[in-house]
Formats: C-alpha cells, sequence, structure tokens
C-alpha cells in the first residue's frame, strides 16, 4: 500500500465536543436569565391578550376650516405612533379609520397606562406665562368681604410702597386674589387680563361731580375667572378635566397641574398663550454635566425663538411666580420653569425631574405639535378571548406542521432523524427563551403573525438538515464511508446552507422595514428564527453528526441508520488491481 504524500493531510474535524458545550452553556444561562428576569413567557400582543383601543376624532381648529385632510391625519398618525415608541412600547397600532379618526391600539403591558395618557394628550401644546400659583384644594372665602377700607388696613399691614399704590389698589379691587399676597398677585392677574389701572374714569367723574368713585364697577371676565380659579379643586379627577375647557388659546385660562415633588396638585392662573408646539423644533432629555441632574433641552423654530425671546425678556423682570413659562398640553400643566434671564432659539428646563420625567416631558415637546385637534371619542378593552383561541388553532396548526415534519424524517432518514429532532428541540427552546426575554428588554410582543413567522421557520430549519444528510449520502454513494462522507459533505452543505439563510434573512429584513404593525412581527420573528437556524447547523447538527459517524450504528450503515449503502445504490469501494507476474522461461503458444 502507497504511503500518502508528504504535505497532504486530511481535514481534521475539530473537537465537537467543544460547540456542543458552548450550545449547552447558552441554553443554561439564556434559561437562567429567564427565571431571573421573572418573565418564564414572551410577551403577548393585543391580538393574543388583550389591551386598550383608542379612538380618536379629529377636530378643525378654530379659523381653520379644511384641516382635517389626508395629509394632516398622516401627519397625526407618524406623531402618535412616535410618542408611544418613545415610551418603549412595541406593537402597538397607530392607524387612520375613515377620513376623521385614529385607532389606537395598545397591548396589554407595563406601559400601558402611561402610553394611554400621552395618546390621550392630543390638543395643541401651548406656552402660558403664569400669573397666579396656589395650592390644588379650594381656596377659603374670606369671613368680610373685600372694601376699600380693607385694602387700606392690608396695604397698612404689608406695609410695602408696592401696597400703598393707587393704581395698583383699584387692579386688587378689580381682580381680587387667594394668595397670601393678594394685592402685588391681583395687580399681575389684572395686567395679565388687560385691565386698566388707571384713574382716569374716577378722574373724569371727579371733575364732573365733584366726587371720586370709590367703588367702580368689577370686570365681569376678570371676577368670573377669578371665582373659578377660588373654587378649582385639582385633586378632584372630573375637575382637572373640566378646567379650562373650550378657552382659546388668545384667552387667559385656569389649569391644574402636578407639584414639583410630583405627589400634589397646584393650580394656575394663566395667561394667553405666547407660543404653541409648531415653534418647537426638538426636545432631548440629558443630564447637565455642571448639576449631575435631568434637564430638558428645546430648540425652537426661527420664527419661536423670536417669539421666545421677547417673552422671556419681559418673564425674566418677573418676580415668581410671575416669572414662570407653563407648559400646557390639553389644559394641563406639564411643567411650569422659572425664566432668569432671556433666552432665544434654544432652553434648558430643569427641575426636580428624574430620568423618566425629564424623557416624558421632552416626548411631549417634541411631539406636542399636532396638525389638528383630537378628542378621545371612545376606550375600550379589548378581550383576549379571540386572541386565545386564535393562539390556540395556530398552535395546534404549528404541532401539526411539526409532527408532519418528524414523520416525514423518520419514514425517510430513519436514524438520522434522531439528529434532526434533536437540533429542532434545541432551536425551538433557543428561540422560546430568546423571545422570552426580548419581552422587558426591548418590548417585544408576541402577535399571531409572529407565531407565523415561527411556524414557517420550522420548514427553513429542517430544510437546513435535509441539505446536510443529502450531501453526506450523496458521500457514501460514491463509495465512501461515513466519517469521510461526513467531513467531505460538509463544506458543499455549508455553503448551500448560508445561501439559502441569507435570502431568507433578507427577505425578512426588507419586509420589517417596509411595513409596519402585526406584519413587522412576522418579519422580526422569520428574522430571528433564520439566525438561530444557522447557530444550530453549525454548532449542534455538524458536531453531533460527527460524533454519531464514530458510533457502530451509523457507521456500519445500519439499515435502520438512514445511511445503508446497500439502500442508497452506492458504489463498492474503490481499488487498485495488481497484475500477475509471468512466468519464467518460455511460453508455449497455445497457452498464450
Amino acid at each position: 500500500m502507497a504511503a500518502p504524500k508528504k504535505g497532504r493531510r486530511q481535514s481534521a474535524p475539530g473537537k465537537p465536543g467543544r460547540s456542543l458545550v458552548f450550545i449547552l452553556i447558552a441554553l443554561v444561562a439564556l434559561t437562567g436569565g429567564m427565571f431571573l428576569s421573572g418573565h418564564t413567557t414572551p410577551r403577548l400582543g393585543i391580538d393574543l391578550a388583550g389591551g386598550t383601543s383608542i379612538t380618536l376624532e379629529a377636530k378643525n381648529e378654530p379659523g381653520q376650516k379644511n384641516a382635517i385632510n389626508p395629509a394632516n391625519m398622516n401627519t397625526a398618525v407618524d406623531i402618535i405612533n412616535n410618542r408611544v415608541n418613545g415610551l418603549g412600547v412595541s406593537e402597538a397600532e397607530v392607524q387612520t379609520q375613515g377620513d376623521k379618526n385614529i385607532i389606537v391600539n395598545i397591548p396589554k403591558g407595563s406601559n400601558e397606562k402611561q402610553a394611554r395618557e400621552q395618546v390621550g394628550t392630543t390638543a395643541q401644546l401651548y406656552f402660558r406665562p403664569v400669573i397666579t400659583q396656589a395650592p390644588g384644594q379650594p381656596t377659603p372665602e374670606p369671613s368680610t368681604s373685600p372694601s376699600s377700607g380693607t385694602d387700606k388696613e392690608k396695604d397698612k399691614d404689608k406695609a410695602t410702597d408696592k401696597a400703598t399704590d393707587k393704581a395698583t389698589d383699584k387692579a386688587t379691587d378689580k381682580a381680587g386674589s387667594p394668595s397670601s399676597t393678594p394685592t402685588s398677585q391681583g395687580r399681575a392677574v389684572s395686567e395679565a387680563l388687560k385691565a386698566d389701572p388707571t384713574p382716569s374714569a374716577s378722574d373724569k367723574a371727579k371733575d364732573k361731580g365733584g366726587k371720586k368713585d370709590e367703588t367702580p364697577k368689577p370686570d365681569p371676565a376678570t371676577a368670573k375667572l377669578q371665582e373659578q380659579f377660588t373654587k378649582l379643586d385639582c385633586t378632584d379627577k372630573k375637575a382637572r378635566a373640566e378646567a379650562g375647557r373650550g378657552i382659546k388659546p388668545s384667552d387667559p385660562t385656569i389649569a391644574c397641574g402636578k407639584s414639583p415633588d410630583g405627589k400634589t396638585w397646584d393650580k394656575f392662573i394663566l395667561a394667553p398663550a405666547e407660543l404653541n408646539g409648531k415653534d418647537v423644533d426638538d426636545a432631548k432629555a440629558a443630564i447637565n454635566q455642571q448639576s449631575g441632574g435631568w434637564v430638558v433641552n428645546m430648540e425652537f423654530t426661527k420664527g419661536g425663538s423670536k417669539k421666545f425671546s421677547q417673552t422671556t425678556t419681559k418673564l425674566s423682570q418677573q418676580q415668581p411666580p410671575q416669572n414662570q413659562f407653563a407648559i400646557v398640553l390639553d389644559g394641563e400643566v406639564a411643567s411650569a420653569p422659572s425664566v432668569r434671564t432671556t433666552l432665544s432659539s434654544n432652553a434648558e428646563i430643569s427641575g426636580s425631574f428624574n430620568q423618566e420625567s425629564a424623557k416624558d416631558l421632552a416626548n411631549i415637546l417634541s411631539y406636542g405639535a399636532l396638525p389638528l385637534t383630537f378628542h378621545e371619542q371612545s376606550v375600550t378593552t379589548v378581550s383576549p378571548a379571540l386572541g386565545g383561541e386564535q393562539l390556540k388553532a395556530g398552535l395546534i396548526a404549528g404541532a401539526i406542521g411539526l409532527a408532519l415534519v418528524i414523520i416525514y424524517l423518520v419514514a425517510y432518514y430513519r436514524g438520522l432523524s434522531l439528529i434532526a429532532i434533536a437540533s429542532l428541540l434545541v432551536s425551538a427552546a433557543l428561540t422560546y427563551t430568546i423571545m422570552t426575554l426580548l419581552g422587558p428588554t426591548i418590548k417585544f410582543a408576541l402577535n399571531l403573525p409572529a407565531v407565523c413567522g415561527a411556524i414557517v421557520a420550522i420548514g427553513i430549519t429542517a430544510d437546513s438538515f435535509i441539505v446536510f444528510f443529502e450531501r453526506v449520502r450523496d458521500e457514501i454513494r460514491e463509495g465512501r464511508t461515513l466519517r469521510p462522507a461526513v467531513e467531505r459533505g460538509w463544506p458543499r452543505a455549508r455553503r448551500t446552507i448560508l445561501v439559502s439563510d441569507f435570502v431568507s434573512f433578507l427577505a425578512a429584513a426588507v419586509l420589517f422595514v417596509v411595513t409596519v404593525g402585526k406584519v413587522q412581527g412576522f418579519a422580526f420573528t422569520l428574522g430571528l428564527t433564520t439566525l438561530l437556524d444557522v447557530v444550530v447547523v453549525f454548532f449542534f447538527t455538524k458536531p453531533l453528526m460527527t460524533l454519531m459517524a464514530r458510533k457502530k450504528f451509523f457507521a456500519s450503515g445500519h439499515k435502520w441508520s438512514g445511511l445503508d449503502p446497500e439502500r442508497l445504490g452506492a458504489k463498492p469501494p474503490l481499488r487498485r488491481s495488481r497484475r500477475t507476474a509471468p512466468p519464467a522461461g518460455p511460453v508455449d503458444p497455445k497457452e498464450a
């Protein structure tokens, strides 16, 4: 037998045990992480687990008759979708229904309540100067009615030059105030409501009649607003919702807002709006490098910068709370930062922010400029009963498909089917644990199309096994034994498997990018399972096949192994024939 030539050696089968240990460690780590996180089942989408469905109805803003059009509706859908996604909510559906309705479906989960609050805030965003601020409870009524004599006694007690100002006294008589400094805040209310503090009317009366009118008639609008502010109870949910309802941006209003500690409520009298959400170009939550606290950085448009500069110039010259700028969304004060200096195109809002509250405010500012006003028409809870039935039907279909695949593998590949079934189980375990962990990490929700994607992946994974097995069987048909057949068939099978999985992954990626909603769930699951197919085939199926090739049951070509040379029609092993040496001496011509 000729010795093999130097420098030529067969490809080494490697160390398959290491790859199998790697897969085992990965499975143990993923399973342990699943139990440590407290999530042992995948997060389900709204069509399987239920959730909240919100119907928003578009309304024309005052003076805009044709604002409800496809362009504005589509813009609103994008903005609301960005709001929801800004909270990390996945699988939320935002789509138009008819000409003026938008449907928002939010899956059941930890962010459902927060997302609903964000989606419900669909009115325009306004920036209003603060006139008066007080605790949210109703203000106690004074025991005696205000009079000029009472005002003089209060002015004397305060002992301030501003309190003795005649114009301030008249503005206070017109507006009143429930705060601890009624004179100064009353003057601010009157000025903001365009009250006329000059004594021109009383001077005329004095010139004509010789007697000054000490009791000017109060402004009905001012008195009504002051009365509403006094009675407003911001601790009542219904009262908060009705506060300032129907008020135009050009008119003053009352509103409620959370106090800086986030535990109590404050109430406000707010001046007419100076800016709206369309004047904001962008807003982001960030950490202030000097203080180390969370802040919100705002950037205004060109027109918004001019208006913001003019407004902050006036506010910076005022005393608290008249130097505050209330950010109002849906009639509720989201934040009321103080202005200390003139600002223009950029502004930084600081306060008692944490990461979550800073991101919430930045989210409101960034996506607050809706082109339409929306009203919450209905809110319904989607029952998971129908989704449960669909999930059950999908799982039954998947089980039937898996059973048919296993029956085919057993009937056609016999002993090799054990390797294929083990690989399918490993792939299923990896898919389940990863999808479970993706729920709390990236808010992945398993919907019905995603289940369909997992079912389709069974065929993709089984196809990879079949490609490998057929390459090995082809080598056996050529007359090779099992161990060299595995090592020679693997490079050819590997190329085919990679090309096939690349095409599947590319299709899933394109589908994920160009689609929205539930179809993305199908694409995501299909892409995930395709990647896992490559991992399982390379790190489990091939090493396991290498180990099984050393076993007598497979190596000897047992008729139930699926590698029987006779059943495969294999050629006999190629052997070199030896030529017989000619006999010594003369050869008889007859024998020749």
